[in-house]
């Protein structure tokens, strides 16, 4: 096959270990800059160009689509879709899984677990937010954050009325929920490839942080999951419509909570912890999916 990524940063460790296991089994592999793609719009002649050159015969396309970018990205991925480019992850899927409001909104449709979240976008109504996300302490999260930015720990009513009011006053829309203490700062990242959990690793955060991203600063070890665990896992992912992403979950005393649901899951973390080969069990998955059937939307939505 011909695979393309989109990425910017063709040496982070996920870009280069996928490229590796491509072409080790025998796959053309290119990386292109998503944001040095630019597309002609034509009607019946989709086209893609980079570089000052036309992108042809390409059979799949794995997007690796930076939060900063996820507008320029989708368009550029929709591209493809509409060129019959098999996507790794569906440009519709992604646009669900990272708006963090939509997506709860499905999640909490399907009966997923969830933390109690609250959204409002009158600053007059933070104390009913507060009282709705069971009181302090909470947690707020920009709808638009990523790798643990614009996450805050509020632990006082007090403090978070100020934090509310604050992102409030500055227009910037956010997401209320309740503190699960009893997750210890930890968190799980179940890996789920076509319709299957592959890998999942248990990461906690760094002495006195409690967000447990290992770009902050986090550990990670190898976890066994409970049965409600891999099926919150394989349900989140079926919701989104991913045939590849990292479910993160909590354990709270009322069973697993779905935190994020993510699209572009980094593979460092979880080969080293757990030392399976993510990176080829993606590959094996692109072979058998690209053959079977090309995208379901064809860039439609």
């Amino acid at each position: 096959m011909k695979i393309a990524m989109m990425a910017r940063n063709p040496n982070l460790y996920s870009h280069k270990r996928m490229k590796e296991a491509a072409e080790a089994r025998g796959h053309e592999f290119e990386i292109v800059n998503t944001l040095r793609c630019y597309m002609n719009i034509a009607s019946r002649r989709p086209e893609i160009y980079y570089n000052g050159e036309k992108l042809t015969g390409f059979d799949a396309v794995i997007p690796r689509i930076g939060a900063s970018i996820t507008y320029y990205g989708l368009a550029v991925l929709r591209q493809f879709e509409m060129m019959d480019v098999f996507p790794l992850n569906e440009s519709v899927a992604i646009g669900r899984s990272r708006d963090k409001l939509r997506s709860m909104q499905l999640l909490a449709r399907e009966g997923i677990g969830l933390p109690v979240t609250t959204f409002a976008h009158d600053p007059k109504q933070t104390e009913e937010v507060l009282k709705t996300a069971g009181g302090a302490p909470v947690v707020i999260k920009l709808l638009e954050g990523t790798q643990g930015i614009g996450v805050v720990l509020a632990d006082t009513e007090r403090s978070a009325k100020s934090v509310i009011e604050a992102f409030r006053g500055a227009n910037v829309n956010i997401l209320v929920q309740e503190f699960i203490k009893e997750a210890g700062g930890e968190d799980i990242r179940v890996f789920v490839i076509g319709g299957k959990v592959v890998a999942a690793m248990r990461r906690k955060g760094a002495e006195g942080e409690f967000r447990s991203n290992l770009h902050r600063g986090g550990s990670s070890a190898k976890v066994k999951i409970s049965p409600e665990e891999r099926s919150t896992a394989l349900r989140a992912a079926k919701t989104m419509g991913l045939n590849v992403c990292g479910v993160d979950l909590l354990r709270s005393n009322h069973g697993p909570v779905v935190m994020e649901v993510n699209s572009s899951p980094g593979i460092e973390g979880i080969e080293k912890a757990t030392g399976i080969d993510i990176a080829t069990k993606i590959i094996d998955f692109l072979e058998k999916a690209a053959v079977a059937g090309k995208t379901k939307t064809k860039g439609r939505g």
